[in-house]
């Protein structure tokens, strides 16, 4: 007898799995258009993956219809959504594998990592790419910052519990309106012309189109991985780095918050506390970086909200910044652990689970030097915090902190230097893409693994994760 998983579950995740492996096909013949403006002919590459995810999806999908009517539970929300991230990374790898002819895992890696918005690269040399992968690894990221299912069943599926299930799933709690699909629509449009702006000023600055698109991709996601080796370095313009730094504050920015700007005239955001906890944060930062080191002020200020908004875009290399004085690492570091707003495109803990957990603390001193008995409420921008949401704070925080340590120790293990190792730990666990140096096509096949886990924990937030893992030793163990 299996405890938490029967049948009937198996047939629900695998039912609705189906429509998101129809999507994940659908988004592998999107760069063909790419390929055959360049004459390119690498449409093969795209079109085989792209085959097998849909005729698999339609298989699941139409051959367990009648599964469709029966109600999904969270769990079934975060199996599937842990399960769709990782065959989207296999079958975009796969489209990569095929064309680049680089090793598989390198190619699934660099998916994930796109996917995930984590930015890191395998490939020594991204410029050598044809047009047609540079596109795809920024669309990965486009559709990965708003969230795969996001994406899919705001335009493939109907409303419904199913649909609010996997909302919630990809660790999405905000609602522009009632309704997860309205939600959806809204929440797209944002995404869309915010990305459309970014391509606009982009070329107003006097980049090329397509280094526009796939620049506007990869930042307004959150995303930072640049089709060129010298990452936004490259550009050497000061006007290019000031839009990205917009570009990255704005993705790291609540879509709810976003929604409401125009009806508030822009109150919304002033008031809305974690914007105001990440532009002070900024701004301080950097000052005192400013005055404890001799970096460049416009690079410094674009590397700390690189890190705090979890972009990973660059203007300098990773042996330049392994050069920087350990207190500016360090600061990164810490901003990296951080991240930017929930409800928007960031990796990380994000601040609003940094706000309740250290609200949670000065709640707990306040009530042992209180009157015995007496209940101190927390509140954030006029809303009750209850105890669980203190608890399930201290506890993701933990669990974060507890794989960080793990995967730091295999980097040790192998011989890395350990500072070094640390920091590019944590911007794989935080999808951030920052390096010094570590993680690159030479590390070992192990690491790789481990680093793949810790992008795809990372971005859907460790339980979806440990649920479906939970559930595959359940189903397999007999």
């Amino acid at each position: 007898m299996m405890r938490y998983i029967n049948k009937n579950d198996v047939l629900v995740i695998v039912r609705n799995s189906g429509m998101i492996m129809i999507g994940i096909g659908l988004l592998c013949l999107i760069p063909i258009l790419i390929d055959l403006i360049y004459l390119e002919f690498n449409f093969m590459g795209f079109l085989i993956p792209s085959l097998i995810s849909i005729s698999i999806g339609l298989i699941c999908a139409y051959s367990l219809e009648k599964h469709s009517t029966r109600k999904m539970r969270m769990k079934h929300g975060m199996i599937i959504s842990a399960l769709a991230w990782l065959w989207a990374a296999f079958i975009c790898g796969l489209a990569m594998f095929l064309i680049t002819q680089h090793s598989f895992i390198d190619a699934f890696f660099e998916s994930m990592s796109a996917l995930t918005g984590s930015g890191v690269t395998l490939y020594p040399d991204v410029e050598s790419l044809p047009h047609s992968i540079l596109f795809f690894r920024g669309l990965q990221q486009w559709i990965g910052g708003l969230g795969i299912i996001v994406m899919i069943i705001g335009i493939l599926t109907r409303p419904g519990t199913s649909s609010a299930r996997l909302y919630q799933s990809e660790a999405r709690e905000e609602r522009i309106k009632p309704s997860v699909k309205t939600t959806l629509k809204h929440t797209i449009k944002i995404y869309v012309i915010y990305t459309i702006f970014g391509i606009v000023l982009y070329l107003l600055a006097g980049m090329p189109l397509f280094d526009s698109v796939c620049n506007t991709f990869s930042i307004i996601s959150t995303g930072g991985m640049s089709i060129k080796n010298a990452n936004i370095g490259y550009y050497q313009n000061d006007l290019i780095y000031f839009i990205t730094i917009i570009l990255m504050i704005l993705g790291a920015t609540s879509f709810l918050v976003h929604y409401k700007v125009i009806k508030t005239k822009g109150k919304s955001l002033i008031q809305d506390l974690q914007f105001k906890v990440m532009i002070c944060t900024i701004a301080v930062v950097s000052v005192i970086l400013y005055f404890i080191s001799e970096i460049v002020p416009i690079e410094l200020v674009f590397s700390v909200v690189s890190s705090i908004t979890t972009t990973g875009a660059s203007v300098q290399s990773s042996s330049v910044m392994g050069g920087w004085p350990s207190f500016v690492l360090i600061c990164l570091m810490g901003l990296m652990l951080v991240g930017g707003s929930s409800g928007s495109t960031v990796g990380a803990i994000k601040l609003s689970r940094i706000i309740i957990f250290f609200k949670g603390i000065y709640k707990h001193i306040r009530e042992i030097l209180s009157p015995e008995g007496r209940i101190v409420p927390i509140t954030i921008s006029q809303t009750k915090i209850s105890e669980k949401t203190i608890a399930s704070s201290g506890n993701f925080i933990t669990l974060y902190m507890m794989i960080i340590m793990f995967t730091w120790a295999m980097f040790c293990l192998y011989g890395y230097d350990p500072f070094k190792s640390l920091f590019d730990t944590m911007s794989l666990q935080g999808n951030v893409g920052l390096s010094l140096g570590i993680v690159t096509p030479s590390i070992p096949t192990p690491l790789k693994i481990i680093s793949i886990f810790n992008m795809w924990t990372g971005r859907l937030e460790i339980y979806p994760v440990l649920i479906a893992l939970r559930a595959f030793f359940e189903i397999f163990k007999r």
